[in-house]
């Protein structure tokens, strides 16, 4: 039965996960490929789903599986090799790929107002070759907080590139009603116009890179606070975690008086500064940390705390967890296209194992279990829940 075949039996539904790569055009020679793309592309996300990191071990999880397999694709010259599954995933097209992987998200995505989309990079350490001339894969993603859907990614070679990569994220997202977090590196006048135009709000962090309003936003808190906020049209929201014998008291404070940026009028939309007073008891010992922040969302300071609490989740839901559950960072593909596609493979695992509701276990327990369970791993292919 073909995979066509076994989708119209089993989904009614256009948010099935394997069925929205369906269209990708085949870069091969027609006339001397032995096995089907969308076979190829079926295995490889079941196989990095169970725990797969490289070709070998991706052919050798479909030779395990392939009586399961033949249910499902036609793989009418058996299983493809190591080797082959290389080669075909370093001539597809890297965005003709993450396109695919996109229209699959934005068909499970749900509407949530004001949904914090926060966009960072991450390097794969490993991923270099010296030798070619071939720096460390860095991806640029964007992360839905609520939905825990990564929304798309654009790769560079160096972290430094992500003032011209963010840009071009940017322009694949559908980011109306969403705030947009980006750390300092992003906080940049026409990528905050960017977002405004598509019709989303931001917080953008502040630091070095932006020296004088990041000077002039650090002293209107501090003439705020000598005025004792009186005045002013300001918030403050406080919150408390107790954890391990650690206490951490973070204060969020909002200022919409900006009389004193001499360049406001260069940031789109801008109509609020914050501050975040983390404060932070260990062993009877107390340290403080200042962070400064612009953006379009008003003074509401609940608000601003859900924006920067929500972009740390890029941090904790998607990067910690490529590193651990997917030992990320020891990928050792080096071909430019290949570690890309692979890249986004981990996306698109990552992206159904956290939005599977189903079973109450972390990453790398979802991982086993779809290794182990036929049922659960052909639930998380071709089914939405």
């Amino acid at each position: 039965m073909a995979i066509a075949e076994a989708q119209e039996v089993t989904l009614d539904s256009d948010r099935s996960l394997i069925k929205h790569f369906s269209h990708l055009e085949d870069p091969r020679d027609g006339t001397k490929a032995r096995h089907k793309l969308l076979d190829m592309i079926a295995i490889a996300v079941a196989a990095v789903i169970c725990g797969a990191d490289d070709w070998v071990s991706i052919a050798a999880f479909a030779r395990a599986k392939e009586a399961w397999l033949r249910q499902f694709l036609e793989l009418p010259n058996g299983i493809p090799s190591h080797d082959t599954f290389g080669r075909v995933f370093s001539l597809l097209a890297p965005q003709a790929f993450e396109e695919c992987f996109r229209a699959w998200v934005n068909a499970v995505r749900q509407t949530i107002p004001e949904e914090v989309v926060a966009i960072d990079g991450k390097s794969v350490r490993r991923s270099h070759n010296r030798k070619a001339g071939l720096g460390a894969l860095h991806m640029v993603s964007a992360w839905a907080t609520a939905n825990r859907v990564v929304l798309g990614q654009v790769a560079t070679e160096a972290k430094s590139n992500e003032i011209t990569a963010i840009p071009r994220l940017l322009d694949l997202l559908m980011l109306n009603g969403c705030i947009v977090t980006i750390d300092a590196m992003g906080c940049q006048t026409k990528i905050a116009e960017q977002i405004i135009a598509s019709g989303g709000d931001y917080v953008l962090a502040l630091k070095g890179n932006q020296g004088t309003l990041a000077e002039e936003v650090e002293e209107a808190f501090i003439d705020a606070d000598a005025k004792d906020y009186a005045g002013l049209d300001a918030q403050v929201f406080e919150t408390r975690e107790r954890n391990h014998g650690r206490v951490e008291t973070r204060r969020y404070y909002t200022l919409g008086h900006l009389d004193g940026l001499s360049r406001r009028a260069l940031w789109k939309g801008m109509n609020m500064i914050g501050m975040v007073e983390s404060q932070r008891e260990v062993d009877g010992q107390t340290s403080t940390e200042y962070r400064f922040y612009i953006g379009s969302i008003g003074t509401d300071a609940e608000r601003f705390a859900r924006a920067v609490r929500g972009h740390w989740g890029i941090e904790n839901d998607l990067h910690w967890s490529l590193d651990v559950a997917f030992r990320e960072d020891d990928s050792r593909l080096r071909n430019p296209q290949a570690r890309e596609n692979f890249a986004v493979l981990r996306h698109i695992a990552l992206t159904r194992l956290k939005n599977d509701t189903r079973e109450k276990m972390g990453i790398k327990n979802k991982r086993l279990k779809a290794g182990w369970d036929d049922k659960y791993l052909s639930d998380l292919l071709f089914q939405t829940g």
